[in-house]
């Protein structure tokens, strides 16, 4: 009897443990699908090889029944993988141009995104708007309700309002987050031998000041990868970041340097709310 027993709990466990992973590949299979998907404009998926969206998003542990706030999707690069996956088991707020701006190209950039979204109904028809301007709007997610909130390459952008404003932005993405809650952030890393200045006017920031700046909101950092690093990139360009592929700030100067050197080296944080 005992072996029977024994036998039946040794089942049990094997299905459970079967009956996991299957739910981890669909989770993969899932995510992999929405980056090979047809919602993606073509110049986009040619930078995947740059900007790694699988293995960036699968660190941060991205779930498809997670709300993910996505803050800043300018031109909707990720928007464009999220909004798939999360559309029908989960959510996705993005939290951009305020559309009712005093700012004319506030507004104007709300419009293209929201053209952006109108123009796929089927991928982007679930997509909640937010707006996120700092230091005024932080019209982000209903406190404590967001499963994740990521940003890929815009904390240099907010750095002009401040010390004591980008407290209070981080402090306000502390507060849309659940207890345990991520923060995924990948951001333009500045050697630790560079100085960045008041305004990170070369694109750059210091790794650890984006950490001080999280902890003091009261995150912890749960983990760092090298995933988006690059090496080649010693971010002492002419036109800082934007000397770099794809923007070309130079035109054709030195053009064959920056191609060689490819897209910038950068950080990648996941921070968690305890």
């Amino acid at each position: 009897m005992m072996k029977r027993v024994s036998l039946a709990a040794a089942l049990t466990a094997m299905l459970a443990c079967g009956g996991a992973a299957l739910a981890a590949d669909m989770g993969d299979a899932a995510l992999k699908a929405a980056i090979a998907g047809s919602a993606r404009t073509p110049a986009n998926v040619a930078r995947d090889s740059a900007r790694h969206p699988y293995e960036t998003l699968t660190f941060f542990g991205i779930k498809p029944t997670m709300t993910v706030v996505e803050l800043a999707p300018g031109g909707g690069w990720y928007t464009e993988i999220l909004a798939p996956y999360l559309r029908d088991n989960g959510k996705l707020i993005a939290a951009g141009n305020d559309p009712q701006s005093a700012s004319e190209g506030a507004r104007r950039g709300a419009a293209r995104f929201q053209q952006k979204l109108d123009a796929n109904p089927t991928a982007f028809g679930k997509v909640e708007l937010g707006a996120f301007a700092p230091p005024t709007t932080y019209r982000i997610a209903p406190k404590g309700t967001a499963d994740m909130v990521l940003t890929f390459r815009n904390i240099h952008n907010w750095i002009p309002i401040g010390d004591e404003g980008m407290k209070t932005l981080f402090k306000e993405v502390y507060d849309s987050l659940k207890p345990g809650g991520v923060f995924g952030v990948v951001e333009h890393r500045l050697p630790v031998s560079k100085a960045q200045d008041a305004t990170a006017s070369s694109g750059y920031m210091h790794e650890a000041y984006v950490i001080k700046l999280a902890e003091g909101a009261g995150f912890k950092l749960a983990a760092k990868s090298e995933i988006n690093a690059n090496p080649k990139d010693m971010a002492d360009h002419q036109g800082g970041v934007w000397a770099l592929p794809p923007t070309y700030a130079n035109e054709d100067v030195e053009r064959a340097k920056y191609t060689a050197i490819g897209e910038s080296d950068r950080m990648t944080l996941k921070f968690v709310k305890p």
